[in-house]
């Protein structure tokens, strides 16, 4: 007998407030679940690195002015290199933006808000989404999980997180050597260290087939985005969704 249908959507933590393209993902998970039933999982991809993801867009109340919020993270080489789940916010940064949301967010989330506890930026993303009530019967899957890693299909290309000036950091492994990205065509060469397979995450490119190794779901909810460079080849058998369509998506989701 077949098992039950597993309908996974994937997603950096992308904003102490998720973007409303999350949202929909959630949504359209929530929708199909209700027609095929089966369990619904959230592959949270809290390896990446890049602090853009986390840039929270709201609204302000009175004049509609749009605002970009992020964490300030506590030294340089953290903001560039480190995971999502390794890059540490400043003890003062949650107090301060707490003191600013109510001109842009409703009484709930700045309570919410001030009340998560977490000392890294995925963690604290996870959290204020499940005080939400997003994740309400959800399972989240971390890439960042050492057993999650341990259990994952073995891939050629990917990023190796090591040791660097004190710091966590994600490297790129290529051509035998460990690389930061610095931007455009430059690279900064980090010492080569030995590592096993609970320091690997994936590149985008071969995201799909290692998340796919350990989670093996039957649908997976895309955004459009994805659809553009997810190889389906990488995940026979899959039925692959769009996910529902949503204004402003790039906008933080407050609720409305």
């Amino acid at each position: 007998m077949m098992g039950e249908p597993i309908i996974c959507f994937g997603q950096q933590p992308c904003g102490f407030f998720p973007k409303r393209f999350l949202y929909a993902k959630i949504v359209t998970a929530r929708r199909l679940q209700r027609e095929i039933g089966g369990e619904i999982v959230f592959f949270f991809h809290d390896s990446d690195h890049d602090p853009r993801e986390t840039i929270t867009v709201l609204r302000e109340h009175r004049t509609g002015r749009e605002e970009s919020f992020n964490f300030q993270f506590a030294n340089k080489i953290q903001k560039q290199f480190s995971p999502l789940y390794a890059k540490r916010a400043l003890p003062d940064w949650q107090a301060k933006v707490a003191r600013q949301l109510p001109n842009y967010v409703g009484s709930q989330l700045v309570e919410h808000f001030k009340a998560v506890e977490a000392s890294n930026t995925a963690d604290f993303c996870r959290d204020m989404y499940a005080r939400m009530g997003l994740l309400d019967g959800v399972r989240v899957a971390r890439s960042s999980d050492p057993e999650f890693r341990r259990r994952a299909a073995t891939i050629d290309d990917y990023f190796v997180d090591v040791t660097w000036e004190g710091e966590i950091v994600r490297a790129r492994w290529r051509n035998d050597k460990l690389l930061l990205h610095k931007g455009a065509e430059h690279y900064l060469e980090v010492p080569t260290q030995t590592y096993d397979a609970t320091q690997i995450s994936p590149t985008r490119d071969t995201r799909l087939r290692w998340m796919q190794s350990v989670i093996d779901c039957t649908h997976y909810v895309a955004g459009a985005g994805e659809r553009e460079y997810l190889n389906e080849a990488d995940a026979p058998g899959v039925t692959f969704v769009r996910r529902d369509e949503i204004s402003d998506p790039g906008l933080a989701y407050i609720g409305e």
